[in-house]
Formats: C-alpha cells, structure tokens, sequence
C-alpha cells in the first residue's frame, strides 16, 4: 500500500462538541458528589472519601492514574519504533500487585495514615517525614506540568487544537471538580475517563483493521517487520530494554508508584475494608493488561499501515509523539466525531493524572505540614483543604505554561522523576526490612541514593546511549508517495531516537558508553539499593535501634510500624537473612492487631 502524504484533515466542529462534552461530564460529576455531601464533607471524607470507597471504581481510578496523556500517545510509539516487547511490562505489573497488596497495603492501612510520609515521622523522626514529603511535592507539581503540557504540544501540532485554550480549559476544569468534591469526584471522573481512554484505542484498532482487511494482517506485516520481538534474554544491564531489564528494573520502578507513591496509596486506602482495598489492587492488574494490550495493538497498527513510509523519516511529523494523532487525523479524519473522540481520550489520560497530584498534593501538605503545627477545627481544616486544592490546580496549570520553555528539558525533567522513586523506595523499605536503621543512616543513604542516579540520568541525556544499546527498528520510506514540489530523502532507513540526536563515537567520553548507558528500567532498583546497603551500614555506625521519635509513640501504635524491628533488635540483629522473615512477622502482626 502506498501513502500518499497530503494536508491531514483539522478538527470539525463535531469533533469540539465530543471533545467539550468530555469535559462537562466531568465537571458534572464534581458538583454531583459536592452538592451530595454539602452537609456532612469533612477532611476525612474529602482527602479519603470517608473510608467508604469499593473495589471497582478505586481500581479502575488506579489504572486510569496511570495512564497519563504521556502513556496514551507515547506508548503506541515505542512499540512502532522497538516493537511489542513493551507488553512484558505485564508481568511487572503482576509482581508489583502482589507486592503492593501484601507488604506495603496492611502497613498503610492499618496504621490509619491519610499521608504515606506520616509512616517515616513514625519509623524515623519529623525530618524524614518532610524530606520525604518535600520530594514528593516539588517533583508532583514539575511532573505534572509536563503531563499537561506535552501531550498539548504535540495535538496542536498535528490537529490544529488551540494550544493555550485547552491547556488553560482543561487545568481549571480538573481544578474545579477536584475542589468541589474532593477523592470521590476524582475517583469516579476518572472512571469516566478510563472508558474514554479505552474507546479511543478501540478506535484506531478497529479503524486499522478495517484498513489492513483484518488483524491478521497486521499481526502478519508485524511479524515480518520484527515488531513481535517479545522475549529478549540478553543480561547486558546497558541494553534499553530485553526481557530482565523490564521484569526486574520495570518491577522496582512500578512498586516505587504502587507501592508508597502518595497518588495511587491514597485511593487504595480509601476502600472501606482491608479485603476491598487489596482487591482494587488486584483488579487494577487487571486493568493494567487491558491498557499494555490495547496499546500495544495500537502501536502493531500504526506500524502496518506506515511500515513503507515512516511519517517521521518522511519528515511529516517532527518528533514520535506525533504518530499516533497523525494517524487518527489522517484515517479517521473523514468521520465526525473520531478525531474528537481521540483527543478526549488523550485528555481524559491528563485530566486523571492532574487529578489524582492535585487531591495527593493536597494530603501530604495538609497532614504532614499543616495539622502536626496548628490546631485548627474540622470546618477550617476542610476549607483550607479545598484552598490547597485551587492552588495546586493554579501551580500546575502555571508549570505548564513554564514548560513551553524548556524545551528539550521536558524529556530531563521526566527522566528525573522516575529516578527519585528509586530512592524513596528504599526510604521506606530500610525502615520496614531492617530493624537497625535509624534516621541518620535513611536519610544519608537517600540523599547518596539520589546524588548517584541523578548523575547517571542526566548523564544519560546528555550522552543517550549508542544505537547498539537501545536497538531501534529499521523503517522505510520506499512506499511513500511525494507531492512533485516536495523534496525527497535519499535515505530509506530510518534510525532515529526517541531523545536527541547521539554524538559521534569519537566525541564521546568513555564513560557515556557504559555509566550513563545503563538501562534506565536499572536505575530504580541500583537507587534502592544504595539506600539499603549505605542506610545500613551508617546506621550500624551510628547506633542501631528506634529514633527518640519512635519511643515517643504509643505502644500500639509502635507495634503496627515496626513490630519487625522490635522483634530483632532484641537479639541486636541486622542480617540479610532477616529480611523474609521480618516481612512475614510485620504483616502478621498488623493482621492480628
């Protein structure tokens, strides 16, 4: 099949009324859940919705706050450039449910916490808690802005959708109902969303389908084309990515998110019961498979229908990320509504992202900052809650107009926030694994952790690694067809990167061919383990046992957080071989408190 490349077509005004009832659901939904707890809305049941949620809904929220904008355009592109192996990502997100559900949930949930950080004021002293919540806000509110931002850009680019309009619309509509209604609005707006997202990916698949005459088809030119390239044993920690890295980086990364990250903690904890809650994390699995999938065949189908004329050699788009919306304008173009259809599916991925920073930034700075310094009544504190809300809202929607400056900086910026949930993982998991640890060794071991992975991240964008290293896919322009006053490309063979351009071999330093070339699926278990080896180790030097912090608990209230430590630092032990056993004696400690 040839492509003839022409003007795709714009955004019909059916489009804008698809697009605009998308956005009036959702505020529909806030004032429905303010307007139904006028009355009675408290912090508690703004922040966690009263500890009444079901399964359902907490885990479609779940999965739907993890498929941001970035996801819903990004991830078809992977697959187009280095094939389907990304669908091995299931069998991280399998690990890190079980993970999440058995270890980290009943800590969580039995502590009664609304912050995660509340944890490390409790297992460390009151500097871990805001070194830890500092973190979390500075890197929410940046990666945030970027979410809003960067999947903007690239819509406008390819459909014509007013840049700043919708930017500015849809930051103050996921400000509004997350203002007025708290968790529940969020949690049920982005239900709304998830059907969205999934119907826009159902579109281009079936859409393609069509197109190819079958599935089979596009399994077919995928196969031949080296996209079903699944399982990749290689053990080369400086390959991109093969089967260990995304199974074993990609598992760290994942329980980073799942696991203690304040957004997604938020709604599991929120379920009324301990079994309802474990069950949205098991549910939300499942809801993850369905998303990698979809994408997934997204991306095969892309690829079959430009697999003889790579758009972005062809110089039609400027950079991947603009793939997947050229597609839908140029074969859905023609049928009102579609191209609409698509563009609120990527929206609902942004409005369920920024919805879910702007409740859990709300949470950590109300309970972490706020409540353990003043005394102020439910009434106030619930006010001051939603004026939080508003102004996280107004942050974020200003950090994305910040990002229209930054240009390449996006890609840094994004690579910077997944680097920091290596060394948060490991705060938290020296406090819960290993009963020596004491506040100074953590937070040392944290900030060594962090110092580390920064260095190989930024190095790793300032040198990307070597083609060899990331192993992207041949494309072709042989089938392409050009306007006769258009100039053609000699080059048939596309080898672009998803970063920048890579320098010369002979400009390179030694170091960018191995330190700044480790995987980045590596750096989040490398960061974890720095923070548990040297967090140890200081502690040991630095006198093992609970912070005065923890002796000022109550009795109880110590057991639940560190009913492990307790057990051990009896026998002044801090072994590796501990490890299991001391996980296995937390949780059941906290199921029989």
């Amino acid at each position: 099949m040839s492509i003839y490349f022409q003007p795709v077509a714009r955004f019909s005004a059916w489009d804008y009324v698809v697009f605009i009832l998308m956005l009036l659901v959702s505020v529909s939904i806030g004032v429905y859940h303010a307007f139904k707890a006028r009355a009675q809305q408290s912090n508690n049941e703004f922040l966690l919705g009263g500890r009444q949620m079901r399964a359902v809904p907490v885990a479609m929220s779940l999965t739907a706050s993890f498929m941001s904008a970035v996801t819903v355009i990004g991830t078809p592109a992977e697959v187009y450039r280095y094939g389907a192996m990304f669908l091995i990502f299931c069998i991280s997100y399998s690990l890190v449910a079980i993970v999440s559900a058995e270890i980290f949930l009943p800590i969580f949930y039995r502590l009664n916490i609304t912050s995660t950080y509340e944890y490390l004021g409790m297992r460390y002293n009151k500097a871990a808690r805001y070194i830890g919540t500092s973190f979390y806000i500075i890197l929410t509110v940046l990666y945030t802005g970027i979410v809003i931002y960067a999947p903007a850009l690239a819509l406008n680019q390819i459909t014509g959708f007013d840049l700043w309009g919708v930017l500015v619309a849809t930051g103050l509509v996921c400000t509004f109902y997350c203002t007025l209604g708290g968790l529940k609005a969020v949690v049920w707006t982005d239900v709304f969303q998830m059907v969205i997202m999934i119907s826009g990916f159902l579109a281009v698949i079936i859409r393609g389908s069509v197109v190819q005459g079958g599935f089979a088809q596009i399994w077919n030119i995928s196969y031949h084309g080296g996209r079903l390239n699944f399982w990749d044993f290689d053990p080369d920690p400086l390959r991109r990515h093969t089967f260990w890295t995304i199974v074993v980086g990609g598992s760290f990364m994942w329980t980073a998110i799942y696991g203690i990250n304040q957004s997604q903690v938020q709604r599991y904890i929120s379920c009324r019961s301990m079994g309802e809650a474990k069950l949205s994390l098991y549910l939300n699995m499942v809801g993850l498979w369905m998303t990698a999938l979809c994408a997934v065949l997204s991306g095969l189908t892309m690829y079959s229908i430009y697999h003889k004329c790579d758009p972005l050699t062809a110089k039609a788009v400027r950079a991947p990320d603009q793939l997947l919306p050229y597609l839908v304008m140029d074969f859905l173009g023609d049928y009102p509504g579609v191209p609409g259809l698509f563009v609120a599916a990527v929206y609902s991925g942004t409005l369920s992202t920024v919805s879910s920073s702007i409740n859990a930034l709300t949470a950590v700075t109300v309970e972490d900052f706020l409540k353990p310094n003043l005394v102020l009544s439910d009434q106030k504190l619930t006010w001051i809650t939603k004026g939080l809300s508003l102004m996280f809202g107004l942050i974020c929607i200003g950090m994305a107009a910040l990002s229209s400056l930054m240009g390449s900086v996006l890609q840094a910026a994004l690579t910077i926030f997944g680097i920091v949930g290596g060394p948060l993982l490991g705060f938290f998991l020296l406090g819960m694994l290993f009963p020596c640890a004491n506040s100074v060794g953590a937070i040392s071991g944290l900030f060594v952790s962090l110092v580390l992975t920064l260095w190989v991240g930024i190095g790793g964008q300032v040198y990307p690694p070597l083609a060899e290293k990331t192993r992207p896919l041949p494309l072709s322009i042989d089938g392409c067809v050009f306007n006769a006053t258009e100039p053609t490309e000699s080059v048939t063979e596309s080898t672009w990167m998803t970063t920048s351009q890579v320098m010369e071999p002979d400009l390179r330093p030694g170091i960018a061919n191995t330190w700044y070339s480790l995987s980045y699926l590596y750096l989040s278990p490398f960061a974890t383990m720095i923070v548990l080896i040297l967090g140890t180790i200081i502690s040991l030097l630095t006198g093992q046992g609970e912070d005065r912090q923890d002796r000022r608990k109550g009795p109880g209230k110590s057991r639940l957080y560190s009913s492990g430590a307790q057990l051990f630092k009896k026998r002044g032990s801090c072994c590796i071989h501990n490890i299991f056993l001391n996980i296995c004696t937390t949780s059941n400690t906290i199921m029989w408190h």
